[in-house]
């Protein structure tokens, strides 16, 4: 696992897990990394601060102006949690496959059933929605097996 420090072109500056410098290029050019502010995909690498130890149990680090903060769970953890979040989603939700842009609209302008949905957009379909004031929330696809 490798942790980038990223900003956006609007400088809201925030971490990014990938698996290793080539995921992130490829997650990057699929327009997967955005910001979690303002949604931008023009997302570029900034310089890590650097944290020092200074036993096992204390680590600090120098003042920087992000935000906020926060400490993430590391390895199994995460992905656990992860894992939890997709399954809430699933039992949650009802699939509309493909259909979910136009699902999404109908429901934010009430011609449809008020309900939680799921399903698949494309970039170019969550830029739409997020343009006409639909809240959506853009998830990676993963399949079960890598969720283990």
């Amino acid at each position: 696992m490798i942790i980038f420090d990223l900003s956006c072109s609007n400088n809201h500056q925030f971490e990014g897990w990938f698996r290793s410098a080539e995921d992130f290029q490829r997650q990057l050019e699929s327009h997967l990394v955005i910001c979690p502010r303002c949604d931008s995909h023009s997302i570029r690498r900034i310089p890590s601060a650097v944290a020092i130890a200074k036993n096992a149990q204390q680590v600090s680090a120098p003042n920087t102006n992000v935000d906020s903060t926060a400490l993430m769970p590391v390895g199994a953890q995460a992905v656990a949690l992860y894992r939890q979040l997709v399954q809430t989603i699933m039992a949650n939700s009802e699939d509309v496959g493909r259909s979910f842009a136009d699902e999404a609209r109908k429901i934010h302008y009430n011609e449809a059933p008020e309900r939680a949905i799921r399903g698949h957009a494309t970039v170019d379909e969550c830029d739409e929605l997020r343009d006409e004031g639909i809240a959506i929330l853009r998830l990676p696809e993963l399949d079960e097996g890598e969720l283990n």
